[in-house]
């Protein structure tokens, strides 16, 4: 996941991540059990389940938007977070779903700081 600005010759310039935050958004496999599933989709999300079959870009002008679906995921962790996985309880899913998720928070209040935007990779 990286926070990108678009330069005056309209490429975008991906940011360094800043010491202290973190550039992991998931699992690969997270693109369709968690921020491509379902339970997404249920909750009315539009951005994350890009992820189930492509990268996300979120323009500079959709970031204050993907930050509002952000926190509509984080009020719906229990729904969100797989619960049939036998090797991994439903709250660990909780509990590292919403640690990617403040990894994700960072990353868009970044770019709106820098009127940028976001790629999830």
């Amino acid at each position: 996941m990286d926070v990108f600005v678009v330069g005056e010759d309209d490429k975008r310039n991906l940011l360094d991540v800043p010491e202290g935050s973190s550039d992991l958004a998931g699992f690969e496999r997270w693109r369709t059990s968690v921020w491509g599933s379902e339970a997404m989709c249920s909750l009315g999300a539009r951005f994350f389940p890009i992820l189930s079959s492509s990268d996300l870009t979120v323009a500079p002008d959709q970031v204050a938007d993907f930050l509002d679906e952000c926190a509509l995921v984080r009020s719906n962790l229990e729904l969100v977070a797989p619960s049939a996985d036998p090797a991994k309880s439903h709250g660990e899913y909780v509990r590292q779903i919403s640690e990617r998720l403040r990894n994700i928070d960072d990353a868009a209040e970044r770019a709106r700081s820098v009127r940028g935007g976001v790629i999830i990779w």
